[in-house]
């Protein structure tokens, strides 16, 4: 896969994740290609618990930082007649519930194939099955956006929790913000909405700041419930967060 800056790639969809025996590889899935992020090792034999703890626990940090830039779809993909994928969820669901559990949930899903090198991730992406299940996972996914979307509208406070126009949103994410005052929280598109944006530079350059400031950035798929509530919304919209007094 040859090197493409970020927009080259397209924007964000999944995160894939290839285990076998003693490795992993955690792959960010964008809209247009698939690049590697990190490689991880089991260090020792598999059947040390202690060794697969840290192991395990390795690819949940590999995986946070992705997760903390807004992309909550996970796929594992292990090697047919193995279990490593239910092995690594139960280790999820034993010690970080947080991922599956709280608002900003990731949604995981499982799917057989070989995901640890180029090759096999290329074979494994043409697979339909791939595809449906990334299908799939978005659309969970979107749900729980949804969610959260109606949650701040539902507020009747005065304050504004959901910015609206281009140029709201891109003022208040391009402003330095104090400790204390109100911080963008999510930029969430339709991808209707970026692909038909007639100042394309100037909204890829706020969805790169954005990711730079730590917002949670999404491009969600204008047919699913969530890009079809951001439609009537004017097709993006950014959260913002109010420090809790």
């Amino acid at each position: 896969m040859r090197k493409q800056n970020t927009y080259g790639r397209g924007y964000p969809v999944a995160v894939l994740v290839g285990l076998n025996t003693n490795q992993a590889v955690v792959w960010s899935v964008f809209s247009r290609v698939v690049k590697a992020e990190k490689t991880l090792h089991l260090t020792a034999d598999e059947t040390n618990s202690k060794s697969v703890y840290t192991f395990y626990e390795a690819v949940v940090n590999a995986l946070r930082p992705i997760l903390q830039a807004g992309v909550r779809s996970i796929i594992l993909a292990s090697p047919p007649r193995t279990n490593f994928s239910e092995q690594f969820l139960r280790h999820v669901k034993n010690h970080h519930t947080w991922l599956i559990q709280d608002s900003n949930k990731a949604i995981f899903a499982k799917m057989t194939g070989a995901a640890t090198t180029v090759a096999e991730v290329t074979q494994l992406t043409r697979n339909p099955e791939f595809k449906q299940i990334i299908t799939q996972t978005t659309e969970k996914e979107t749900e729980t956006l949804l969610e959260l979307i109606e949650k701040r509208l539902s507020f009747s406070d005065e304050t504004p929790l959901i910015l609206y126009s281009f140029e709201e949103i891109e003022t208040h994410i391009l402003t330095p913000h104090k400790k204390g005052e109100a911080q963008p929280e999510y930029l969430l598109l339709t991808d209707v909405f970026l692909s038909s944006s007639d100042q394309k530079n100037r909204l890829q350059r706020l969805m790169q700041i954005a990711s730079n400031k730590h917002v949670k950035t999404r491009v969600v798929k204008a047919d699913s419930p969530a890009g079809q509530r951001l439609k009537q919304l004017g097709g993006i919209v950014c959260l913002v967060k109010y420090p809790v007094a």
